[in-house]
């Protein structure tokens, strides 16, 4: 009879290891540690939404652009553009991650941009939902 052995990172076999640090820095002593590889590709995600075009070093096309996006006129064709943009950078980014829904709306007269994302690695059982709000 077969077994089907679940897949999971090398790097989650080791408990009291850290994968990475999350976001937003507020620890006790700034970095709050992650130990498994969701919680980490989640402040992966949550990076590249937060971060600007030319504000990575040595990595300048990196990021979402979406504070920047706020200072054009927003509406419909916009919301459409930039989801268009997210699609293909998180392909490009995060190439094991698999989008079920992305959604681009805001609010025109408070100038507000939301994202909406769910997504989910299928070969190691990670499922999740980012919310942004610029």
């Amino acid at each position: 009879m077969a077994y089907r052995i679940a897949n999971k990172f090398p790097i989650d076999t080791k408990p009291r290891q850290a994968v990475g640090v999350s976001l937003p820095f507020s620890g006790t002593g700034v970095f709050n540690l992650t130990y498994t590889t969701a919680d980490q590709l989640k402040s992966n995600l949550i990076n590249y939404f937060m971060t600007d075009l030319g504000e990575r070093y040595m990595n300048p096309t990196f990021g979402a652009n979406l504070k920047n996006t706020i200072f054009e006129q927003l509406e419909e064709n916009n919301y459409q553009a930039v989801k268009q943009r997210l699609e293909a950078d998180l392909k490009r980014y995060f190439p094991i991650v698999v989008l079920e829904s992305l959604e681009v709306y805001g609010n025109e007269d408070m100038n507000i941009l939301k994202v909406e994302i769910t997504y989910s690695v299928r070969s190691f059982g990670i499922q999740d939902t980012i919310n942004i709000t610029i």
